[in-house]
Formats: structure tokens, C-alpha cells, sequence
């Protein structure tokens, strides 16, 4: 049996759903956050409750009782270089707040292979796409240098495709996933570091939970893709869905988004669809919008982005506007995508100015 894999992961919120599923591996996992959340899971472990098809109630998997090990910490009681993979499971803009900004350069510099699991592709994984100008993406990113001790070749990206959101009235320590769909992960450039998620793959697989009816698999596996565009199936889904939850003066629902206007989110998805076709992707790579459509009626709840412009946030992560950048490099527009994203830049502008930030 091969020895426990240490994992760094930033970010225990959406983290913690990664992270419960390396633990079923059996595997050590740091999970780094705030002082509060890393007090209550450092006493009380985290929870994740997962629907199950066909089971009225969904499966509690408490973190105390997984044969893996897990702890929290603060961006200072960690060092890269200690771990066998990092997971970058915060929202872009987080990355550059003190404390964050040092520990993201720090993993930089280890030489440790670094999984991001954000909507938004850090810029040096986009310099593994050829034919792509990173550089003239950087005005889609909160702080484009963070990445500057970054090596492409060193870094992968994992799709966020499964759901999952922090109970308001409930602990921080508790994850609520609302669609279990899979992570799919593109393979690294080193067959070496590949190898290491191919086995976190067939571990995760093989997991089953003692449930009181007898073991039963789980959802929300890990997807291993040699293709570096599978990830990118995600970009459709966030500009038909996702930024289309944000309306003039609030926001809706991602089921209202698509649904309420079906055309036109079909449209959107397709524009994105291609542009990612004509960047390098194998249509077998992406999502049809289709399938798409149908796991959005079950989504009952406005987006993150939306949530976070709501919330009077001054700065998100703008995956819209890095899809209206990478189209502007291969010649095309889309009036919706050019809506969306001078609506937010309208919101973003206006909480700022609430907020008295720059």
C-alpha cells in the first residue's frame, strides 16, 4: 500500500468537499483559512452532506470518522514545499490579500504540482494553451502579478462543476452540496505529476460509505483528462448560467437564468462553446448545453457572483470578462457576453465607491 499523499488545499469552504473526499482515501490534508473556521475544524472536524440518487436523505460525512487525517491553519503555519500537491480552492480575488498573496507565492516557488479549483484559470495556466496571449488577459484577473513566481508546466486546473454551499444558518464547518457532479482535472505536463492524480482518481473511485443499508458509492468523483481543455467546459456553463443570475439591481436564480430565456442562453453557451473549439478543444472535451439546461433546473440558487455583487463586494472573479478577452483574440464578440460584462464592471464600480475602494 502506498504511503498517505500530504495535501495543502487554500480555502475550507469549497475545500472541504475535495478534501473530504481525499480523506475517504485515507490521505493527509491541510486546509488553510481563517483563525475561526480553522479553530471549529481543528476541535470539530467538517461536515458534508451529499445527496445520494435514490435515497431520501442525503449521507453526513463527518470528517472525524474518515480514515484520513485533516487540520486547519492560517496562511503562516504552513510551508509549501512540507506537501505532494497544493489545491487552490479560493475565490480569485482572495489571492491577493495579505497573508494569501505571500503564502500563493511561496507555493510558487516549491516546486510542488498545484491543482487550482477555481472558475477562473489562474494566467499561467492559460500559457499552457497554445496560441492564447496570457498577457493580454491580465485585465480579466483582480491582480494578475500574484502568479508571476508561478511555472505553467507546474500547474493544472480542475473544472469546480460540483455545487456546494455554506448552510447560513448552520456552522462554517458544515458544506451542503446541492449537484454532485464530478472535479475534472487536466493532467499536468509531467508524466510524474499526472501519475499522482491518476492515483487520487482510482482511490476516490473506490471509495464507498458505510451507510446503515450497506456500503454505497458516492458522487462527485475525480476526472483525470489528458486533454487540458475538459476543464474549460465550465466557461459555457459560467456565462449562459452563473454571470445571466446577475440582473440591473439584483439578482436570480441559475434555473431563471437559463430557463427564463432559453434562447438566448443558449446562444451564450454556444459562442462559448465554440470559442473554446477554436482555441484547441476537442468538442468531445466540452459540456453540450443540453445536459447543461437540465442540471439547471436544479440549481435554486443565484450564483456565488451574483451573491457576492448582491453582498456589495467590490472585487469578483470575472470569468466573463476572460472569455470576452480570449474571443477578442480570435476575432469574435457576442452582444450578450459584452452585456454581461459591462453590467458588472457597472455593479462592481458602484459597491466600490460604497466602499470607498480603489
Amino acid at each position: 500500500m502506498s504511503a498517505p499523499c500530504r495535501i495543502l488545499i487554500l480555502g475550507a469552504s469549497y475545500g472541504s468537499l475535495l478534501a473530504s473526499k481525499l480523506l475517504f482515501a485515507g490521505h493527509e490534508v491541510t486546509l488553510v483559512c481563517l483563525p475561526a473556521e480553522a479553530d471549529l475544524i481543528n476541535t470539530e472536524g467538517f461536515r458534508v452532506r451529499m445527496p445520494i440518487r435514490g435515497r431520501a436523505e442525503p449521507v453526513v460525512i463527518d470528517s472525524r470518522q474518515l480514515p484520513g487525517k485533516v487540520r486547519a491553519a492560517g496562511t503562516s503555519e504552513v510551508n509549501p514545499a512540507d506537501y505532494d500537491l497544493v489545491g487552490l480552492a479560493m475565490q480569485e480575488p482572495q489571492y491577493r490579500s495579505p497573508g494569501v498573496r505571500e503564502l500563493l507565492a511561496a507555493v510558487g516557488r516549491s516546486g510542488v504540482p498545484c491543482m487550482s479549483i477555481m472558475n477562473m484559470p489562474p494566467l499561467p495556466y492559460l500559457k499552457r494553451i497554445p496560441g492564447l496571449d496570457a498577457n493580454a488577459l491580465k485585465p480579466a484577473f483582480t491582480d494578475a502579478s500574484v502568479w508571476d513566481a508561478f511555472t505553467p508546466d507546474l500547474l493544472t486546473l480542475c473544472s469546480p462543476d460540483p455545487q456546494a454551499v455554506r448552510p447560513p444558518e448552520e456552522k462554517v464547518n458544515v458544506l451542503q452540496v446541492t449537484l454532485p457532479t464530478n472535479f475534472k482535472v487536466a493532467r499536468f505536463a509531467s508524466p510524474v505529476h499526472t501519475a499522482l492524480l491518476r492515483r487520487l482518481e482510482a482511490e476516490i473511485e473506490a471509495v464507498r460509505f458505510a451507510a446503515p443499508e450497506g456500503p454505497i458509492e458516492l458522487p462527485v468523483k475525480l476526472r483525470v483528462s489528458d486533454s487540458i481543455f475538459v476543464p474549460l467546459a465550465k466557461w459555457s456553463m459560467l456565462l449562459a448560467g452563473n454571470y445571466r443570475c446577475i440582473t440591473e439591481d439584483g439578482m436570480r436564480t441559475a434555473q431563471e437564468a437559463v430557463h427564463s430565456n432559453y434562447a438566448e442562453a443558449k446562444s451564450v453557451y454556444d459562442f462559448v462553446f465554440d470559442l473554446c473549439v477554436k482555441i484547441g478543444a476537442s468538442p468531445a472535451d466540452l459540456v453540450p448545453f443540453e445536459k447543461y439546461a437540465a442540471a439547471a433546473q436544479s440549481l435554486v440558487r443565484p450564483s456565488s457572483a451574483a451573491r457576492a455583487l448582491q453582498n456589495g463586494a467590490p472585487y469578483i472573479e470575472r470569468a466573463d470578462k476572460l472569455v470576452q478577452l480570449v474571443a477578442r483574440q480570435k476575432g469574435l464578440t457576442h452582444p450578450v457576453v459584452d452585456q454581461i460584462v459591462a453590467l458588472v464592471d457597472r455593479r462592481l464600480e458602484a459597491n466600490r465607491r460604497k466602499a470607498g475602494v480603489k
